[in-house]
Formats: C-alpha cells, sequence, structure tokens
C-alpha cells in the first residue's frame, strides 16, 4: 500500500529565461519541468555560462567520484561561506584532504556508540516536551525536529545542554540563513550583484557562529589551562586529532568553521528528514503499527540502545524512503576542470555541473512508482537496484557525508521512540508546500495530531 505525498508539480516546458529567475527566487523546485524527471541531461543557459544538469546514473557516478577532475564549484562556495567558511564542505583538492583527514575519526564507529547515550537523553527530553502537545491538537513538529536536533549536536558535539530560547534562536537564524543563501545563488547564476542576499545572510550565520564559538573558545581554553576533561564527545575527537601526513591539527577558525558545518550538515539535514518522515507516517496508520510491533519484538520495555538501530528494519526503510522522496540536500554542484564532451554535449572548463538527488531519486526511468512512498521498495529486487545507482541523500564518492551513519543511528532512534509512545494522526486541513533552498523544507511547516498510546 502507497500514497503519493505532495511536491510542487513540474511544468509543462522549461521555463523562459524570466520565468526561471522568479520562480527560483523562493525555491528552486519551482523551476523544474516535466523533462526534468526523465531526462539524462539537460543544460540550462545563463549570462556567461552554460549550467549543465546530470541525471544518467553512470556519469554521477563517475563525477561524485572524481574529487580532483570535478570539485565543488564556487557558487555553492560562496553561498555558503558565511555560515560554513573554509570547511569540510566547501573546501577542495589537498585542504579538503587534510581537514576529511582531521575530522573523519571523530566519526568513527566507536565513538558513535559512545554519544548514544547522549542521543537517548536529548529523545527522552524531546518526549516530556511532546507530552504537553500530545492531546490530539493539530502541532507543527518542524520547531521540535529542529530543537532535538540541535540539542544532540550540542550534547554530543559540544557536551552541552541546550536552551530553550537558544534552540528557538538557532531555528530561526537557520531559516534566515537559508532563505539569503537561496536568493543568493539565483543572482550569481544570473551575475547579479548579491548584495542585500550576502548581507542578510552574514547577519544570520553571525548569530549562530557566535553561539557556537564561545563554547568551542572556553574548551580549546580550558585544555590549554591543562584541565583534564574525560569528555568523548565529537569536539574532544576534532581537537585531538592529529594529520599524520602533516602533522598538525585543527586551529581554533577551522574547529569553528568544522562545527558549523557539522551543525548545518548534522542538525539542518536531520531536522528536514526528520520533519518529513512524521509525516509521511502520519498518512499510514499501518505502517505505525508495523514499526510498534517490530519495537516490541525487538526492545520490548527497555530503554533503546546502540544495537537496536540496525534491528528495527521498518523503520529504517521508512527513514530511507524518506530520504529519497524529500532529501535534505536537493543538489550538488560541482565543476569541470577542463572541457569535455558529456552525452554529446560540449562542456567547457569552468562550468557548473548540478547532481540532483531530487531528481535522480524520482526520475522516471530508474524507479518504480518514483512519486510515491513506499518503504517496501527497498526490500525488492528492483527496488536494491534503483537503489544502488540512484540513490545519493548522503552524496557518493570520496565527499560522501562523514556524518551518514550518525544521521542514521540519531533519525532511527528519534522515530522509534515517538512513535512507541504516541500515534501521529494527520492534519487533514494541512498540506505542507515544498520549498527547494539550501534543504528540502516544508514552506507552511509540517502538522500532526499526537495521540498517547
Amino acid at each position: 500500500m502507497s500514497f503519493q505525498p505532495p511536491y510542487p508539480k513540474p511544468h509543462v516546458r522549461k521555463s523562459s529565461f524570466i520565468l526561471r529567475f522568479l520562480r527560483g527566487w523562493n525555491s528552486w523546485i519551482d523551476v523544474l519541468f516535466e523533462r526534468s524527471y526523465s531526462m539524462k541531461m539537460g543544460k540550462i543557459s545563463q549570462p556567461g555560462m552554460d549550467i549543465f544538469m546530470v541525471n544518467d546514473a553512470d556519469w554521477v557516478r563517475r563525477i561524485l567520484g572524481d574529487t580532483h577532475q570535478y570539485p565543488k564549484h564556487e557558487l555553492m562556495q560562496r553561498a555558503l561561506e558565511p555560515l560554513l567558511g573554509s570547511s569540510i564542505f566547501t573546501t577542495n583538492g589537498d585542504e579538503w584532504e587534510r581537514q576529511r583527514r582531521l575530522v573523519e575519526p571523530a566519526f568513527a564507529q566507536a565513538r558513535l556508540k559512545l554519544v548514544f547515550s547522549l542521543m537517548a537523553d536529548a529523545a527522552a527530553s524531546m518526549l516530556q516536551r511532546l507530552d504537553a502537545v500530545a492531546d490530539g491538537r493539530s502541532h507543527e513538529v518542524d520547531g521540535e525536529m529542529s530543537y532535538v536536533t540541535a540539542d544532540i549536536i550540542f550534547r554530543t558535539i559540544l557536551s552541552d545542554n541546550l536552551e530553550a530560547s537558544t534552540a528557538q534562536e538557532i531555528y530561526d537564524a537557520f531559516l534566515e540563513f537559508q532563505h539569503h543563501a537561496q536568493r543568493a545563488m539565483i543572482l550569481m547564476i544570473y551575475r547579479l550583484p548579491p548584495v542585500l542576499s550576502t548581507w542578510g545572510s552574514r547577519r544570520a550565520a553571525r548569530k549562530i557562529r557566535a553561539i557556537l564559538s564561545g563554547i568551542i573558545a572556553r574548551r580549546m581554553a580550558e585544555r590549554d589551562e591543562g584541565k583534564l576533561s574525560d569528555r568523548q564527545d565529537i569536539l574532544s575527537g576534532m581537537m585531538d586529532a592529529v594529520d599524520l601526513v602533516t602533522g598538525d591539527s585543527l586551529s581554533y577558525e577551522e574547529l569553528v568553521d568544522q562545527v558549523c558545518t557539522l551543525f548545518l550538515a548534522g542538525h539542518e539535514t536531520s531536522a528536514s528528514a526528520l520533519t518529513w518522515a512524521l509525516y509521511l507516517l502520519s498518512q499510514c496508520p499501518h505502517l505505525q503499527d508495523k514499526i510498534v510491533a517490530e519495537i516490541e519484538a525487538v526492545v520490548g520495555d527497555r530503554e533503546f540502545v546502540a544495537g537496536d538501530i540496525k534491528d528495527l528494519p521498518a523503520l529504517g526503510n521508512v527513514f530511507r524512503e524518506t530520504l529519497r522522496l524529500y532529501p535534505p540536500v536537493g543538489f550538488f554542484v560541482r565543476e569541470a576542470t577542463q572541457s569535455q564532451c558529456i552525452r554529446k554535449k560540449d562542456v567547457k572548463a569552468g562550468s557548473p555541473i548540478l547532481i540532483s538527488p531530487w531528481l535522480l531519486h524520482r526520475h522516471r526511468t530508474l524507479w518504480e512508482r518514483p512519486d510515491d512512498f513506499a518503504p517496501e521498495r527497498f526490500e525488492t529486487e528492483a527496488g536494491k537496484a534503483s537503489a544502488k545507482c540512484a540513490y545519493i541523500p548522503f552524496s557518493k564518492g570520496p565527499r560522501v557525508c562523514i556524518g551518514a551513519a550518525y544521521a542514521t543511528q540519531e533519525a532511527v532512534l528519534i522515530l522509534a521512540s515517538i512513535v512507541r509512545r504516541y500515534r501521529v494522526d494527520a492534519d487533514p486541513m494541512h498540506v505542507p508546500k515544498v520549498v527547494g533552498r539550501v534543504t528540502v523544507r516544508s514552506g507552511n511547516g509540517v502538522r500532526v495530531r499526537l495521540h498517547r498510546r
């Protein structure tokens, strides 16, 4: 049993030059047209450059697999630099490889097990907050998912608890940042100066960076003063990391950039996915019953432990299908470093190449019922084959997200905690409006009704 959740219906034909600007001003998804979801490669002519959209699975694998020939394009770097600085998400070449070596060990499997209890503490705090609104009334869950994922970041990366006022400040600042960063990118594509948008994104970024940098400065001061710490958080792992190639470690400024990146990648993207997952579950009571039965069989009445995550396949498939339909990061921008021919199109050196999980995950020739919510597809041979070639919610290749296992552990824990405790019902008066900015969100929020079981 499946259903088709909302998404912006594509236009019949490609938008004109002016219409692309107007439609993309608020959401890049609104620019897409019907053939976007079936073509293998497209070309968009812009002032001074051509942008290429690649949906061919073999070329996607090739482009994402070669970070030297296809590094990240400056468009994305310039749009995200106010918040992320010079971090693992925005750098290329030797500097990216150095940062990857320093950051990756902090997300090793052993450390993920150590931080599971911190994730569980944040989930327990979330349940206490939700108890107050689990009365059957329509409730906005977007903000709550942002709160709990930010709380998990604070606890697991920084060993700090997140106050409600700070959570709201971060949530508002991220919305503001996304709004301006999206418009800055559109203006840059049209060769227009993004002065006001850049000013707005820098203002929002300063709010977030001020909150995080103060905590990092305090921790580094404690270390420099020789104060011993038994913290096992991810920041400790990054502070202690030494690059075996260069012998150096991350500076204070670099740590701030990396933590801001982890905040965007580990908080904003997870909040997006969890919000959409709750909406999808609210439409499928039968799936909730299946998940509850699965939890009772595997976990019973005890608390969740790290080993339970892999033993909840029905819930894992719900999360995978949510990431397919609503990938938090809807597109990646790479640069062709040399002129070449891709699928009979001449791609000049310096041209932006867009690879879109949003399009690849809904491609008409690569998936059965591509717009349907059908978690069971990952148990079929056809679904497994599609996933192998056309499923990239965490990217692919050397730049695959280092926090993929972290995000999966977090998401399954939160969803399992909610479904075990509440029945999640749909609000028949509410239909989310999908918008694509830095992440894929609902422009009018997501509302559900919670009832204690």
